[in-house]
């Protein structure tokens, strides 16, 4: 169902139809009315049963006419048996008559997205699905055809809502769309045209409370806002009423003329002030890529001096490092004269000291030579002196030896003896010399 969405108040009504017209005021509705709900207009008559008991009747008829014609004998035999036969065709022929009569009335076809809802004898007993049902029950009749698929848009423009001033707008439009979810609690609770009124007020409620919470200058602001919480709260009141909000905005907002004025009066300083930052940005944008060409052509002269002073700090370094070459090469060249220098002194007192060592060593071998001949020398002077020189005898009469008329006896003896030799006698103690004298008395006694 679709409907164009203006500055009146869209409506929702139920509308009585035959079956052939669902379709059309299901979808397109009638003079802007939205219609989600269609009584069928109800075509189920009893007249079908009219044949069936003709029929009936007939077929009875003929059976007492073929009773009675059984009774009696010729013409009138033929006459009953030929109304018989004409009873029974009628007969058959007014229930074939009844019977597809009931078999076309009781035919029931559905539109796709819709659902009937069934009753019986006023009463409801289910909801039909899409599609061709049969009610073969006399008093089962579809009171109903609800639309549970189809979005079905909603205009509810609300005039004079005051904001957070006391100001009143002039108009604002809120458009939502809604969903039949359950066709018996809809028709049952509240119906097309009671659902009308409520939605309206309720959307009413919403919006102006909405309004309340805004300040005049700012209503604008209302338009494409964020309306999830007016959403929620409507499927709150509306749930139990088997419906259900599925998308809702505020398209459009009219203010009082005065405040139309003042805020024209805004939108063209506002115009002039974005017209006004954008030349400023234009020329922003001019300075800015001027400061920048200024830079980059200071940055290409940098690099250039950069590149200079790469070239002389390289050229520096190679001056430096000659230089460094040159005096590592004749530091090198002092170096090795120093060194070869150094060596020759170094080779030469080496060759000194082994000539002083040398001479050293002759000088002091040839000085242990003549120490050594004047020493032996010596020794032959003092032996020759000493044997030419008299020898003395000392005999040692100190404490402790013996000094018997024996020993010095023998002292006197041995005297002369000592002296005729000529080499010199060490001296003889007195002790010994008693002790020899005893031991040659003992030698004698033997």
């Amino acid at each position: 169902m679709s409907s164009a969405r203006s500055q009146q108040r869209s409506v929702i009504s139920e509308r009585v139809a035959a079956w052939s017209d669902i379709a059309q005021l299901l979808r397109g509705g009638e003079a802007g009315t939205l219609i989600p709900v269609i009584i069928p207009r109800h075509r189920r008559r009893l007249w079908w049963m009219l044949p069936l008991w003709l029929g009936v009747f007939a077929l009875l008829s003929g059976v007492m006419l073929s009773l009675r014609g059984a009774g009696t004998d010729g013409v009138s035999d033929l006459a009953y048996g030929a109304l018989a036969a004409i009873s029974y065709i009628g007969g058959v022929v007014l229930l074939l008559i009844g019977g597809l009569w009931w078999w076309r009335s009781s035919i029931v076809e559905i539109e796709q997205g819709t659902n009937g809802v069934l009753t019986r004898y006023g009463a409801v007993t289910r909801t039909l699905d899409a599609g061709r049902h049969y009610l073969w029950h006399p008093w089962s009749r579809v009171d109903f055809v609800v639309d549970v698929a189809t979005e079905i848009p909603y205009s509810a423009p609300v005039m004079a809502c005051p904001t957070q001033e006391n100001v009143p707008l002039r108009s604002i439009e809120f458009f939502l769309k809604f969903r039949i979810t359950d066709a018996v609690h809809f028709v049952r609770t509240i119906g097309a045209g009671n659902f009308d009124l409520v939605l309206s007020s309720a959307v009413q409620d919403a919006i102006r409370q909405r309004a309340r919470l805004i300040h005049t200058e700012r209503a604008y602001d209302l338009r494409g806002s964020d309306v999830a919480d007016m959403q929620e709260l409507l499927n709150r009141q509306l749930s139990r009423y088997g419906v259900r909000i599925t998308g809702s905005n505020i398209p459009d907002v009219q203010l009082p003329a005065q405040y139309q004025q003042h805020l024209a009066t805004r939108e063209q300083v506002a115009k002039e002030r974005t017209a006004y930052e954008q030349e400023w940005g234009l020329t922003r944008k001019r300075r800015i890529d001027q400061l920048g060409m200024d830079i980059e052509r200071a940055k290409k002269v940098r690099d250039a001096r950069i590149v200079e002073v790469k070239a002389a700090l390289n050229r520096a370094r190679e001056e430096v490092a000659q230089l460094l070459e040159q005096q590592e090469t004749n530091a090198q060249r002092v170096r090795f004269e120093i060194e070869t220098r150094g060596r020759s002194g170094l080779i030469s007192a080496e060759n000194e000291a082994r000539a002083q060592r040398a001479l050293a060593k002759a000088y002091r071998d040839n000085r242990a030579v003549l120490q050594y001949e004047l020493a032996r020398r010596r020794l032959e002077v003092g032996a020759e002196l000493a044997s030419k020189a008299p020898q003395p005898v000392v005999v040692r009469t100190d404490g402790g030896g013996d000094t018997s008329a024996l020993s010095t006896l023998l002292a006197a003896q041995l005297l002369p003896r000592l002296t005729s030799t000529p080499q010199a006698l060490p001296a003889v103690d007195a002790r010994q010399l008693g002790n020899l004298v005893r031991g040659e008395d003992a030698d004698g006694e033997e």
